[in-house]
């Protein structure tokens, strides 16, 4: 299959990238924030003109006169993403008019020798149309007035955009593993993306919270193909709400989190389990997602021979709702053990997606009942008529009783263990829906 190709969207900061880059794809990817450097990293997405499919880049602004740590970040990011890109589209501010930012940038994507594509954005009004001439002196080709929040002359700006791509045909897409990263702030997922990837991908630093958008990267391992969803460190609600860039942080994430096929929860282990933590593991179970339990920062741990034996007791016991995650413990840092989360996830998730047939399913549920009695209740015995798989991910079975008010919780427990134990079931969650059903069959 040929590679889409990759447009990178630059330019300084605030000059409506990141409202281009959403009107394009077409849903809001990319945080929209009046304050200059929102968007740290680089945002991908897919997107389609005249017949083309191509990838767009949202890339923070890049600011060449500042050297504060995310700034330089920030434009390293920029100038990984000129690096790999096909077209550069290249987007400058109409009402603020040239400014020598804009000339200092259009310098380093002289130097790139990609093709540019000028647009001159936040042209909305005829008064600001005069603007227009300045950018001629940048020297990288005409430029295309457009308007991203009115949605006027994005056509034509991408007519060029698309003019530079090789006629080529493209094949369905093949099946992917959507894997979301998530976890409070600073406790890794980055470092372990970077590790994942074999590239510097997103911005890493000691600040807490420095990725805020969910981040997209594909990729492949061992002829499998996988994307990878990097996303802001989820915080305390009381911790962000009065903060609108961290609110719109954690409803990405969360929504990552839907989204994906398999989740791996960073957590710290110089920290250990935190009430955080646990509240993120269990947005993950609640949604029914095969999930790794990633102990991060594992190097930086006094271990001896029991160490890691003793952490697994305790984190079963802070996370008992779902002690069927498989752990692995890591240094996202030194590369220790990374190699071996992907062989975790994919077995995570073909539990996940397993589907049992529902005559092997009724011959172990028989055997279940036989071994232990269904309980009663004033007299009335709980009676088993029938089960049946009613979906995945995760795998959900609908067991048909005559009341479900007499199966107990601990008889549920008993009935699900079982499944797991009979089906290989151990490393996803799994759903019992008890059904009342009047008797037309023999019970078991």
């Amino acid at each position: 299959m040929a590679d889409k190709p990759l447009v990178a969207v630059v330019g300084r900061p605030n000059v409506g990238k990141s409202t281009f880059f959403n009107k394009i794809i077409g849903k809001r990817i990319a945080i929209v924030e009046d304050t200059p450097g929102v968007t740290r990293d680089r945002i991908y997405g897919d997107a389609e003109w005249l017949n083309y499919k191509f990838t767009l880049i949202d890339t923070g602004g890049i600011e060449p006169v500042k050297e504060d740590i995310i700034s330089v970040q920030m434009r390293r990011q920029a100038e990984l993403a000129i690096e790999t890109a096909d077209v550069i589209l290249f987007l400058v501010d109409g009402r603020d008019g040239l400014t020598s930012a804009d000339e200092e940038i259009a310098e380093m994507l002289r130097r790139s020798k990609k093709p540019v594509v000028l647009g001159v954005n936040k042209v909305d009004n005829q008064k600001f149309e005069d603007s227009i001439y300045d950018f001629y002196s940048l020297g990288i080709g005409n430029p295309i007035t457009i308007s991203s929040s009115q949605g006027l002359g994005l056509g034509d700006l991408l007519d060029e955009v698309v003019s530079y791509f090789d006629e080529v045909e493209y094949e369905d897409e093949e099946e992917v593993t959507n894997i979301a990263v998530v976890g409070k702030p600073n406790v890794g997922k980055s470092s372990l993306v970077n590790a994942l990837l074999g590239q510097e991908r997103t911005i890493v630093s000691e600040i807490s919270g420095t990725t805020r958008d969910a981040i997209d990267s594909p990729f492949e391992y061992e002829g499998r193909k996988y994307v990878l969803v990097d996303t802001a460190g989820i915080r305390r609600k009381r911790a962000i709400d009065d903060e609108t860039v961290e609110r719109y942080s954690v409803i990405r994430s969360l929504g990552a989190i839907r989204r994906a096929n398999v989740v791996f929860i960073v957590i710290d282990a110089a920290e250990g389990l935190s009430e955080q933590d646990v509240r993120i593991a269990g947005y993950v179970h609640e949604e029914g997602k095969a999930s790794v339990l990633v102990v991060n920062k594992w190097d930086l741990i006094e271990k001896d021979t029991h160490t890691m034996n003793e952490f697994k007791k305790k984190l079963k016991v802070d996370l008992a709702f779902m002690d069927y995650v498989p752990m692995i413990f890591i240094s996202a840092k030194n590369g220790q053990r990374v190699h071996k989360i992907l062989d975790v996830a994919n077995s995570a998730y073909e539990q996940n997606s397993r589907r049992v047939p529902t005559g092997t399913l009724n011959d172990i549920i028989s055997e279940a009942v036989s071994i232990t009695e269904p309980p009663s209740d004033n007299g009335r015995r709980l009676k088993i008529y029938y089960a049946t798989q009613v979906s995945k991910n995760p795998p959900t079975f609908a067991i048909f009783v005559n009341d479900p008010d007499i199966m107990h919780f601990s008889y549920k427990r008993y009935l699900e263990n079982y499944l797991r134990k009979a089906f290989g079931l151990t490393e996803t969650p799994i759903r019992l829906l008890i059904r009342s059903k009047k008797k037309d069959e023999n019970e078991f």
